[in-house]
């Protein structure tokens, strides 16, 4: 049986919640002056403990500034995530962005979505 196999598969709940909900208002992502992405159509994710996150559409991220990264990490919660890189006139700002391109059905609702990593990227609503 592969690791793959072995990985613990958990759902949300009481202990661990986790919600998706539309974020309501126009979220713009920039790294330094740079919009990276402008979405009306964004998510935001609330788990836990840890701070809500936004997911941005795929299609409202300026594609040309992606770069696929080979890094890959599993959350139990929502599955595998794969990463990119921002690729920037100021430089390169490796594993910035990530989404779950399968995620568990508890929040299919983030696929064809990114996150970006706050050290990396102003993340604001308007």
């Amino acid at each position: 049986m592969s690791d793959l196999a072995n990985r613990p598969h958990l759902e949300p709940g009481p202990d661990h919640p986790i919600s998706v909900e539309p974020t309501g208002h126009r979220v713009v992502v920039r790294v330094g002056g740079t919009v990276v992405a402008d979405s009306e159509g964004a998510l935001t994710l609330r788990e836990a403990s840890y701070p809500a996150m936004h997911y941005v559409p795929l299609a409202d991220v300026d594609e040309d500034m992606l770069r696929a990264t080979g890094t890959s990490t599993y959350c139990p919660f929502k599955g595998d995530a794969s990463y990119w890189s921002l690729d920037l006139a100021a430089g390169e700002r490796t594993d910035a962005v990530w989404g779950y391109p399968e995620p568990h059905p508890a929040v299919a609702a983030i696929a064809g979505h990114v996150a970006f990593d706050p050290t990396h990227a102003e993340v604001a609503t308007a």
